[in-house]
């Protein structure tokens, strides 16, 4: 096992600090190799918060309850904030390597906010990146030699970690909406070119790859509609269209947009407009 750590003042005890905004206590580096185990539990947790990111391996951490247990694999960062149930372990099997850091201070709640860490989360897809081992290195260093202003250091070290850490959270985000923009925008425009064939979400959504929970919930979030109700929402506002501009008997027109069943889409018109089709000519007459 290799471990390297430094503490504000050489000092383990864990404290709160509320005279400046951001204060870093210790941090450190853990890395298994042939060591079977490493736990740690802190049934009541700490006075301070703590930031674990997983540079290699995995990490087994008991949420809210001992019972519980959630494998963060790397490039994962886990936030413990005061006073939270600390229950984990590392494998030397698994090969784990983390880096910790304790902090404290009287704004470190609108400080975590700032830099995109919610309240109600725990973990976070950071990634892998060189640049968060070298500033951990670096912080341990400035625990270790005290040199002058190193602890104004330390706090410009830790929000630059944040700021990273925040960069790559906001890049994977966007890298999410772009996937689903377009998906949706693709399903939408497949949907507006074939809305009158005999269309399957089911089988729409498997060959996109999708399950079809998540798509018809994204899709309603997209258009704020599920995909069915899109789909009849096109076929009634086309038939809409020919019955004002053409002569098609209404069973002509149910054909043209998608239904076999005159009477079935007779009572879907209805249902969207709040009239039959044939009430909806009388009204409508042709210009």
């Amino acid at each position: 096992m290799y471990i390297n750590t430094g503490y504000l003042n050489h000092s383990h005890l864990d404290f709160k600090d509320k005279s400046r905004p951001l204060v870093v206590g210790s941090c450190g580096i853990y890395r298994l190799s042939d060591d079977p185990k490493m736990p740690t539990y802190r049934p009541k947790g700490r006075l301070d918060y703590q930031i674990i990111y997983i540079a290699s391996g995995l990490g087994h951490f008991h949420f809210d309850k001992p019972e519980n247990e959630t494998i963060v694999p790397a490039g994962n960062m886990v936030l413990f904030r005061p006073k939270e149930l600390q229950k984990y372990e590392y494998y030397g099997e698994d090969k784990t390597e983390v880096y910790w850091i304790h902090f404290t201070g009287s704004d470190v709640k609108n400080i975590l906010r700032s830099y995109g860490l919610q309240d109600n989360q725990r973990v976070f897809p950071v990634g892998s990146s060189l640049e968060y081992e070298r500033l951990f290195k670096q912080i341990i260093q400035e625990l270790q030699r005290c040199q002058e202003h190193y602890e104004e250091m330390l706090a410009l070290l830790l929000r630059h970690l944040l700021i990273v850490f925040q960069r790559e959270l906001t890049r994977v985000h966007i890298l999410k909406n772009e996937y689903l923009d377009r998906e949706m925008h693709s399903a939408v425009t497949y949907f507006n070119e074939n809305y009158n064939q005999d269309i399957s979400i089911e089988n729409y959504a498997q060959t996109r790859g999708m399950s079809v929970s998540w798509f018809i919930r994204n899709f309603k979030k997209y258009t704020g509609m599920t995909p069915m109700q899109f789909i009849v929402s096109l076929r009634v506002n086309n038939a809409q269209i020919l019955l004002e501009q053409t002569n098609y008997s209404i069973y002509e027109i149910a054909k043209i947009v998608g239904y076999d069943d005159q009477l079935y889409f007779s009572r879907l018109f209805r249902k969207q407009k709040g009239v039959s089709p044939s009430q909806y000519r009388k009204r409508q007459p042709l210009a």
